[in-house]
């Protein structure tokens, strides 16, 4: 830390994080690599363990994102040209977060129909949020700083990538108990819905078992707690997926605080 503050040449150069728009750039890049990243490891973990998807129904389900990450390409190029980029930044995170409050409304039949739309309000705002944020974030700093500050900018979206798929791995394990405790609550004898379920099911398995109603009994219980704790886990994504929008949310109003800067005349090698 004190070399990082002090020296000459840095590995990290920490004395970028003055400048205001390298600051403000790092944070929305560590967003875009937490709704980015986090996503892709909720989706697949949905559609695997609640719809119990195979590997390739799940690439079908989740292909619309990056085809609408190839459409939102071309469309960003032709719009950098006439608008300013922090506006186009601007409309890129507040739709990111809007397919993702999309994600929030999920129930357990969720499939490839119901998640083409917000997929593609993720997918398509893609570039929207990357490529703006390397320009505004890395062109305000000298060519002698820069090189020694991309690292560090690279750097924050792979880490908010990391950062946010653990916070989801953690609200997946602590929340998914704390809604099946809740709905167990309403799992009560005066609960007539569950009451004529348990019945039904109970007969069901009893007449498969040649009348044997303790073991009916028993697999009526076990699917009441299988769909309690699947809707429980349901609820939990959505949690999580709330917590990427809110994220989002925040990300939206920070863009107007960044500064406008001149296009570079040729890429930097170290900005990508």
């Amino acid at each position: 830390m004190i070399r990082s503050l002090t020296g000459a040449r840095p590995v990290v150069d920490l004395r970028a994080f003055g400048n205001r728009n390298f600051l403000i750039g790092c944070i929305l890049s560590f967003i875009t690599g937490v709704g980015i990243f986090s996503t892709i490891f909720l989706t697949p973990l949905f559609l695997g363990y609640i719809r119990g998807y195979s590997a390739w129904q799940t690439g079908t389900a989740i292909a619309s994102t990056g085809v609408a990450s190839l459409v939102g390409v071309p469309v960003y190029i032709l719009l950098a040209r006439k608008f300013d980029t922090r506006w186009l930044m601007m409309a890129g995170m507040a739709c990111f977060g809007l397919g993702i409050w999309s994600f929030t409304f999920v129930t357990h039949d969720w499939g490839a129909a119901e998640l083409l739309v917000p997929q593609i309000l993720r997918g398509f705002p893609q570039v929207f949020v990357v490529a703006p944020a390397v320009t505004l974030g890395l062109g305000s700093l000298t060519p002698e700083r820069l090189k020694y500050a991309s690292g560090l900018f690279n750097m924050m979206r792979n880490l908010g990538g990391a950062i946010g798929i653990a916070v989801c791995a953690t609200i997946l394990n602590d929340r998914t108990n704390l809604h099946f405790l809740r709905l167990a609550e309403h799992l009560n004898a005066g609960n007539t819905a569950m009451q004529e379920m348990l019945h039904k099911v109970s007969a069901h398995f009893s007449a498969l078992n040649g009348g044997d109603l303790i073991h009916g009994q028993a697999a009526a219980l076990k699917q009441l707690w299988s769909l309690t704790w699947r809707e429980a886990q349901v609820q939990t994504y959505a949690d999580a997926f709330l917590v990427i929008a809110v994220c989002f949310a925040i990300a939206t109003v920070m863009v107007p605080l960044l500064r406008k800067v001149a296009p570079p005349q040729a890429p930097s090698a170290d900005a990508h």
